[in-house]
């Protein structure tokens, strides 16, 4: 096993989109090499594609149960895949690996984007008069380029993105095993490191983020980002900074909070903290009808898509942080550099962005595989229903032109949160549903050992998060899905808030999935064991 993506994540569509995955149904090797060189080419800097054979296709999805591809032919089709990968100019190897789904066997194919491209093959890789041609992928599909995608393509010869080159400044084991471990966990890979013994140095190349011989390998821009402990110690300004202004940006007080460490765990602490301090509700009863409004200050699924996107398309190799300012009436988030040229001020105006051609690619896809991005142009779009939902104003989008040299966002406080007697009659409800709808004090009255639960969780675990996990207990004595269990300590349905909030309850056999043979099941739901029922009087 030398690909670490989960092969039932790949299969669902929700992590890779259909531009960088093809099923076949049995192994053609005419069009499958073009398939992969279409893939190594990587014209829109999507970052790698995947071809799975044995699986075939009813429009565009996966066909459950697969159709299967012989495990004994896999030897063979190793040995012919090495004479047509000598065929493409310059030669270009994919990865190769069987997988095991629906008890038949697969054949997955990894094609990461070349660093030599353009990349070119014979149309058909079998005929004995070979006419070479360039292939790139458009939307769903394999097509020969045209002249003018032709001549783009040749102009990104060695125009590789910032985050998928090569450090030749450090050597690979700057990267920590620890944080690559992590990662794999995280997005459920079945690369087992349990089982088997592995050097840093050999995991970085497993998953892509080494570059060399193997007895002098450097680690790629992207490894050093997100699995170094201090991206600082290699790139200047590798930080989110999130500075609040109480009384205006003319006033000389302020606070700021500065988070460091990997890119993707900078994301998910701000994230966590604007949750945290920043987020609040509005929860306004009416005489009339017993449904009240709810309303937030800021609707926390559009900060996350704005801040995730900012981190998602910075320009890496510029000194510039992320800056996030709290203002007393709206919250600001600034980015480095631009957005990439074909991206108008017009397209954010109308909601409707679709990139041209993505600036870190890597980035891109390990910030999908953790569910913290999709990368599919539906950022802007969901910030957009986002607030619509929320009944807040439109965000504000600052493009820069003509220079491009930062990308701003802007979201408007929500009404409800302007003046002084809506202020003080939020402070009075929200107290009121608070009390109600907390954790930490939906908790207080019932009744439950919490000393026996805190200590089958981690020792440093927040009062906050053990506040939660104990109102979960309660609320998924019913079988409950993830996304109900996080609205319900008004959390958004976000892996990593599953992760921090739940997980260690999940781990100390507290709450256990209900589907057990199928973990990533789409209808997977948790409920409290129990071992769980015992510890709060169940």
């Amino acid at each position: 096993m030398n690909i670490p993506i989960n092969i039932e994540t790949l299969l669902t569509g929700r992590v890779v989109e259909s531009e960088r995955i093809e099923f076949k149904k049995g192994w053609n090797p005419t069009a499958i090499m073009r398939t992969i060189t279409a893939f190594a080419n990587d014209f829109e800097n999507l970052g790698s594609g995947y071809i799975v054979i044995g699986i075939e296709e009813e429009n565009g999805i996966a066909k459950r149960p697969v159709y299967g591809f012989p495990p004994e032919q896999f030897d063979q089709v190793q040995k012919e895949m090495i004479g047509f990968s000598n065929l493409i100019r310059p030669p270009y190897f994919p990865r190769l690996t069987l997988e095991e789904i629906d008890k038949k066997h697969v054949l997955l194919i990894w094609v990461t984007a070349g660093s030599n491209r353009p990349y070119e093959v014979p149309g058909d890789v079998k005929a004995k008069k070979k006419e070479y041609e360039y292939y790139i992928r458009k939307y769903s599909n394999t097509i020969k380029v045209n002249p003018e995608q032709k001549q783009e393509l040749i102009s990104l010869t060695a125009k590789i993105p910032f985050d998928d080159r090569a450090n030749t400044f450090f050597d690979v084991d700057e990267l920590k095993y620890s944080l690559m471990r992590e990662h794999l966990i995280e997005t459920n890979s079945k690369l087992n490191l349990d089982d088997i013994e592995i050097s840093t140095s050999e995991l970085a190349n497993i998953m892509n983020l080494a570059y060399g011989a193997k007895e002098h390998q450097f680690p790629k821009n992207v490894g050093l980002l997100m699995f170094s402990l201090n991206p600082n110690k290699y790139f200047k300004g590798i930080q989110i900074d999130i500075v609040e202004f109480p009384h205006g940006l003319g006033s000389k007080e302020f606070t700021e909070k500065t988070f460091v460490g990997p890119i993707q765990h900078q994301l998910k602490n701000a994230i966590n903290y604007i949750n945290a301090s920043v987020i609040k509700t509005r929860v306004i009863k009416h005489s009339d009808r017993p449904e009240a409004d709810r309303f937030y200050n800021y609707p926390l699924e559009a900060i996350e898509e704005a801040l995730s996107n900012a981190v998602y398309h910075k320009d890496y190799s510029l000194p510039n942080p992320i800056e996030i300012r709290i203002l007393p009436k709206s919250i600001e988030i600034i980015s480095y550099s631009g957005v990439d040229p074909s991206l108008k001020q017009t397209d954010f105006d109308s909601g409707k962005v679709r990139s041209r051609r993505y600036r870190n690619r890597r980035i891109g896809e390990f910030l999908k595989e953790l569910k913290l991005t999709e990368g599919r142009g539906t950022g802007i779009p969901t910030i957009k229903n986002e607030l619509e939902k929320n009944g807040s104003n439109p965000a504000i989008f600052d493009t820069d032109e003509p220079r491009r040299s930062y990308f701003f966002v802007e979201f408007i406080i929500h009404s409800a949160f302007n003046d002084a007697t809506t202020a003080q009659d939020t402070a009075q409800d929200t107290a009121q549903d608070t009390a109600q709808d907390t954790a930490q004090d939906t908790v207080q009255d019932r009744t439950y050992d919490r000393d026996k639960i805190t200590a089958l969780l981690d020792k440093e675990m927040s009062d906050l998060v053990t506040n939660r996990i104990i109102k979960t207990l309660f609320y998924t004595l019913d079988a409950k899905t993830k996304k109900e269990i996080l609205n319900n300590i008004g959390l958004s349905d976000r892996y990593n808030n599953l992760k921090d909030n739940i997980l260690p309850a999940i781990e100390a056999g507290l709450i256990s999935k209900t589907i057990t043979d199928m973990p990533t099941s789409g209808n997977q739901k948790y409920i409290t064991t129990e071992k769980g029922r015992k510890l709060i009087g169940k």
